[in-house]
């Protein structure tokens, strides 16, 4: 693809992980082969991505954007003004930076900014994690040249002849983790002698989750077992202290584990909330998981997109009813059955997209072709 002048790219989208580091990682294969490039990002005012985006050295713009409550809330009453405020920044935002193409990952900012871009007859590119197609994501994909997904059989949600089924983009420091192990059980103060569960509920931290490590933790130490557990910041002061008091030795908790490479080399087993780009990442670590799935996610998608994988008994699914109370036994399930683990392992390694951001840049080139 040849053209005399740098490529101009706006990203919009964001408001969890899930959405913001597909995002960046979009934006830094696709610099890797076009270093010129200029990316202006899209977000959503007082949302993560208005921090997280800068810090890996890209320029934000912020939407006055909220979602409509489902539940009865006068927070609505301001919807319809805050989207057409974000309508108008989007389309001045748009008509200033003359993008080549507009790329949606989801989350509120998206919106209003390919819809914009779609009206001035930009290129779009629509990016979607989950295995279950949000609303937003579903009217947007009528105009979309291409739309990039992370599951198979997502022609029930877009229209077939526009899928390129791509898989989400990962963060590339867990793409290979052979012989980590011990740079992590030191990194960690794990004991080498024993196997290790990693519990991870997100940056924020999972509730459930928590409570169930804190109502099995006796158990599961008593069991063998070491537990890495990432508890988020809302609730590691209160893990932290009860993990304390128990006296309990092998009961790691950090508020938030930055070198996620080395917590998936030393684990034995993973238990993970299900969000997309979690999903993505444990396939290619290849390791048996038990998915948690939130029940507090639109759709529901957390739960589509485990089922996703258990169907193909590439993973384990605990309710998060049923969370509190059965934590250790399902453990235990994988842990103490060698065969059913390295299944699990094997499985879903198996449906792994290593080569997600390359794979959405080619897809990228084709539509500014």
């Amino acid at each position: 693809m040849e053209k005399s002048t740098t490529y101009r790219i706006m990203i919009s989208g964001g408001g969890t992980g899930g959405h913001i580091y597909p995002a960046i990682a979009i934006a830094n294969a696709w610099k890797e082969k076009y270093p010129d490039t200029e990316f202006l990002f899209v977000g959503a005012e007082g949302k993560m991505e208005m921090q997280k985006v800068p810090e890996a050295g890209y320029k934000i713009e912020g939407l006055k954007v909220a979602g409509l409550q489902r539940s009865l809330s006068l927070s609505n009453l301001n919807f319809p003004f805050k989207l057409l405020g974000s309508l108008r920044k989007a389309k001045s935002l748009i008509n200033d930076f003359k993008p080549d193409a507009a790329v949606g990952v989801g989350g509120y900012a998206s919106g209003p900014l390919l819809y914009a871009a779609q009206n001035k007859g930009i290129p779009t590119l629509i990016q979607e994690q989950n295995s279950y197609a949000g609303l937003t994501n579903k009217l947007l994909s009528k105009r979309a040249r291409t739309i990039c997904v992370a599951y198979p059989g997502m022609g029930k949600f877009f229209p077939v002849e526009k899928l390129v089924y791509t898989g989400n983009p990962v963060r590339k420091d867990i793409m290979d983790l052979v012989g980590k192990r011990e740079e992590a059980e030191k990194h960690f103060g794990l004991d080498a002698g024993k196997k290790t569960l990693l519990v991870l509920g997100g940056s924020l931290g999972a509730r459930t989750i928590n409570h169930a490590v804190i109502q099995d933790m006796n158990a599961l130490e008593d069991a063998g077992y070491q537990v890495l557990w990432q508890s988020g910041r809302f609730y590691f002061e209160e893990m932290n202290s009860k993990v304390t008091a128990s006296g309990l030795g092998h009961i790691h908790v950090l508020e938030f584990i930055r070198e996620m490479d080395l917590a998936y080399a030393a684990a034995d087993v993973v238990v993970s909330r299900a969000g997309a780009l979690s999903v993505s990442e444990l396939s290619l670590v290849g390791k048996p998981v038990v998915f948690i799935p939130s029940p507090n996610v639109a759709e529901d998608h957390q739960t589509k997109n485990a089922m996703a994988y258990v169907s193909q008994d590439a993973a384990v699914l605990l309710k998060d009813v049923d969370a509190v109370g059965k934590l250790k036994a399902t453990v235990d399930a994988v842990m103490k059955d060698e065969v059913k683990a390295e299944k699990l392992a094997s499985n879903i390694k198996k449906l792994a997209k290593p080569n997600a951001a390359i794979e959405i840049v080619e897809a990228l080139e084709a539509i500014i072709k």
